[in-house]
This record gives C-alpha cells, sequence and structure tokens, in this order.
C-alpha cells in the first residue's frame, strides 16, 4: 500500500441510490466528503442494471402492448419491428443520461469521488485499491456502507452457460430467446418475463409457492395473475426445479411439483430468486460491526452499526431491498452524524411492482392484519366503476383501503393497476399523516382519474359510494 494517506470527515463506500444521496445531504450538512465505489460514475446498481434500465424496458413492453390492444378500439397497427441494437443503445443511453447528471451533481457539492474497492482496516481507515492495482489509504471520522446487494443463485443448479441469466444479463438484452423459463415467481422474475413476453419471447415462470408475489395481498395478486395468463405461455406455482442440463437444443429443466410437464427444453433461462447483500470482502472482522445470518449489517435506529464511526444503509443493512428505503435510510444516517437527533421510524414504505397491470402497496397489509388479529376495515374500490379506467379500457384494477375499525384512521393502501405505482405516494401520505377515511373523502379529488379511487374507496368504507352501491352494514 502507498505510504501517504487521504482523509476525509465522511467516506461512504458505495454509490446507488443510498450512498449518493446521503453524499449530496451530508455535504450541504457541511460535511467534508469523499464517496467510492467500483463504477467510475456514481449511479450504483438501481442506475446502472436495476429500477432505471428495466423501468425503461417495461415502458417499452407497455407500448407493445398497448399497440395490440388499440385494435379493440378501432385503431389497427402493422406489426412491430423491433431493431434490438437500437434498443438496447437507447437504454444506455438512459442509464448514461442520469449517471452522468449524479455525477455532475457530485461535482457541484464538491464530493470527492474516487472509484476503486474500499475495505476496512480498522474503525477509522479505509484501504482502497484503485482500478490499476494501485493502493492508498483513507482516513475517516465517520463510514457509511452502502454496498448494496447482488442477484442470488441456487447452487445446486450451477450450470455454467450462456443460456441462463441473472437479472443483470437479463436486462443487456444480448436475445430474444424464443422459449424462455424464469425461475422465480417474485418482482424482478414477473418484471423481466413481462419483457420478454412483450418482445416475443414465449415465457413460463416456475415458482415454488402456492402462489405469485409472496408478501402482497392475494386479491391484488389475482388481478394480475388473471392478465399473465394470457400473456404467458404457462405459470407453475408449488414447483420446484430438481435439475438443469445443457444440451444442443438448450437447457432442459426438470421439474418437481404440480406442472404436468416433468422436463421441458428453454432457449434460455432466468435465474430471479431474491438477492443478497454486499457484506463480504469489506474487512469488517477488523471492526466492531455486526452481521446476523443473512448476512445484513445489524443497525440502530439511527443506521448505525455496533462500531459508533461506521453506519450501515440500503440493502446491505436489511429488508425491505428497495431504492427508496436505501434514500431514506442514507439521509437519515447523514443527519445523524451532522449530530441531528433523526430516527428511522417510517410507518409505510411503499412497494411497486413494475408489471402490467402495477401492484403497488404501504402500511398494513390485510394478510399482515389477519395474522396479527389486528381490528381493521377493509374497503375495496373496483375500477370496473372508474370512468377513467373505462376511458383506458383498463378496467381490471382495484384500489382498497385497510382501515383501524374503532379509529377509522388509514392503516395500508393496497393499489392494482395501470399506474398504480404513480397512485400510491398518496397512500404513503396518508399513513404518514395519521389521515382518517374521512379526510380522503373529503378531499376532492380531479374527475375522472384513477386517483379518485383513493376516494372512492373511502366513500365505500362510509357505504356512500357514487359508483358503487354497497350500503355501510350495520
Amino acid at each position: 500500500m502507498a505510504n501517504h494517506a487521504h482523509s476525509a470527515q465522511l467516506a461512504i463506500v458505495g454509490a446507488g441510490p443510498g450512498g449518493y444521496p446521503a453524499a449530496f445531504l451530508a455535504a450541504d450538512l457541511g460535511l467534508q466528503v469523499t464517496l467510492i465505489d467500483l463504477e467510475a460514475k456514481p449511479g450504483g446498481v438501481c442506475l446502472n442494471w436495476g429500477c432505471i434500465p428495466s423501468k425503461t424496458l417495461l415502458h417499452v413492453s407497455r407500448l407493445l402492448t398497448e399497440t395490440r390492444e388499440a385494435a379493440d378500439w378501432g385503431v389497427e397497427f402493422a406489426a412491430p419491428k423491433i431493431d434490438l441494437d437500437k434498443l438496447r443503445s437507447w437504454k444506455e443511453r438512459v442509464v448514461q443520461q442520469l449517471t452522468g447528471g449524479v455525477a455532475q451533481l457530485a461535482r457541484q457539492h464538491k464530493i470527492g469521488f474516487i472509484q476503486g474497492r474500499a475495505s476496512f482496516l480498522d474503525a477509522s481507515t479505509l484501504k482502497l485499491q484503485k482500478p490499476g492495482g494501485d493502493e492508498e489509504a483513507l482516513k475517516f471520522e465517520h463510514a457509511i456502507i452502502a454496498t448494496g446487494s447482488r442477484p442470488a443463485t441456487l447452487p445446486r443448479l450451477s450450470l455454467q452457460s450462456e443460456r441462463i441469466m441473472d437479472s443483470t444479463r437479463a436486462l443487456d438484452l444480448n436475445k430474444i430467446p424464443e422459449t424462455l423459463l424464469v425461475i422465480g415467481g417474485g418482482y424482478i422474475g414477473l418484471e423481466l418475463g413481462t419483457v420478454y413476453a412483450a418482445l416475443g419471447s414465449q415465457v413460463s415462470v416456475v415458482e415454488m409457492l402456492p402462489g405469485l408475489l409472496p408478501g402482497a395481498d392475494r386479491d391484488l395478486v389475482r388481478v394480475l395473475a388473471t392478465r399473465l395468463d394470457s400473456v404467458l405461455r404457462s405459470i407453475m406455482l408449488n414447483t420446484t426445479v430438481a435439475e438443469m442440463q445443457e444440451t444442443d437444443d438448450g437447457i432442459r429443466v426438470i421439474f418437481k411439483g404440480e406442472t404436468s410437464e416433468a422436463g421441458q427444453v428453454f432457449d434460455s433461462v432466468l435465474v430471479a430468486v431474491g438477492r443478497k447483500p454486499n457484506s463480504g470482502g469489506l474487512g469488517l472482522e477488523n471492526t466492531r460491526v455486526e452481521i446476523d445470518q443473512r448476512g445484513f449489517i445489524k443497525v440502530d435506529a439511527q443506521r448505525r452499526t455496533a462500531e459508533p464511526s461506521i453506519y450501515a444503509i440500503g440493502d446491505v443493512a436489511g429488508e425491505p431491498m428497495l431504492a427508496h428505503k436505501a434514500t431514506h435510510e442514507g439521509r437519515v444516517a447523514a443527519e445523524a452524524i451532522a449530530g441531528h437527533q433523526v430516527a428511522y421510524e417510517p410507518r409505510a414504505i411503499p412497494a411497486v411492482v413494475f408489471t402490467d397491470p402495477e401492484i403497488a402497496w404501504c402500511g398494513l397489509t390485510e394478510t399482515q392484519a389477519k395474522e396479527e388479529g389486528r381490528s381493521v376495515t377493509v374497503a375495496r374500490f373496483p375500477w370496473g366503476a372508474s370512468g377513467r379506467a373505462t376511458t383506458l379500457g383498463r378496467k381490471d384494477g382495484l384500489t382498497k383501503l385497510i382501515i383501524d375499525s374503532e379509529t377509522e384512521q388509514v392503516l395500508g393502501v393496497g393499489i392494482v393497476g395501470v399506474g398504480a405505482g404513480e397512485l400510491i405516494g398518496e397512500g404513503v401520505l396518508a399513513i404518514e399523516m395519521a389521515a382518517l377515511a374521512a379526510d380522503l373523502e373529503l378531499s376532492i379529488h380531479p374527475h375522472p382519474t384513477l386517483s379518485e379511487t383513493m376516494m372512492e374507496a373511502a366513500e365505500v368504507f362510509f357505504g356512500q359510494s357514487t359508483h358503487v352501491f354497497r350500503p355501510k352494514r350495520g
């Protein structure tokens, strides 16, 4: 290692949606900040290989679907021609624009940026390995670990083949396989499966559990599952992959479970079985930082680890593994380091599955309420009664409120339908502000919009919905 050492009041390891917002706020609060990342520009997995490129392709997927749906409205298009190279270039252009913008903001905040791999030598020193092989030390007063996560694998089904993809490789769009198996019925698998199906692949999904999207309420998932039945080749539930073998024709997969077909051959296989925290290889053994059995770094309400000088945020610090949760944690950690009295204590962290239709929820779910024995009333407004949903030709949605039966406080919100991710923010605000059902009912929403389904769901709670006849019992 080089003898010279740099110093920083705050060193942040990882420049993703947790790391760079923490750096920006810390700089705004007067701290001298150094941001360290493996890539040449800040942005992390979200901007480079996750949230942004996947949503870029999901937008294309939705556009292709709408061209087909338009025939029902009297507008017919010729079959679309997909230029895969141009599509890939557009996705990469979006990524470069956003990562370039974040890099410019880092310069404007006068944040030091170092490309390299960081590991802890002790509770106040980082070893930095530069891309060219040079090493140097960085002394710090405080550090934030924001190293994110990586795709999980299936070691027992390990197979070295170009036909096997994880979520990162799937977003490269090297080719559109004729047949694709998606292992995992969670949000990553369903989002990418939707993209490939729209681009022309015959997509099958295999899920070991009895339903798709574990964690989401079943009434919301049923709406999506119904549509996926017409879009995907097959959905195999209560089924696992027992064996995979590469043949001249593709990947032969042997299934075990309720599926009627024990073995099938696929051109490609996408393994989407979740993500694992990047807590290894950081030299944490040289500190007092503690890691739980799943690999997550243990933190307190300020996101401080067992080592007082070191904080951890985002995917590496526990679930839910969501970009916006990481951003909020990063801001909490930055304020705590700056000496402010803050704590990470959200009432509602929104989750969005960007399939078609989208599913979004926040706060208490109906499933959780039942498991906890909570006394709640569930008010549902079907989008079949929404004028705006009808004009869009998408009446398959649903908006529901989870309401405390005694206080009438809104405890949770669930939405399935086109644009559900854009609507859930109102639910987050309602829960964070401890809004009552009456607050939503009496807030005038614009007509005709999908947002007014929130108001009408509150009206259903009181048995006074304008467009749904559902009198309140008792």
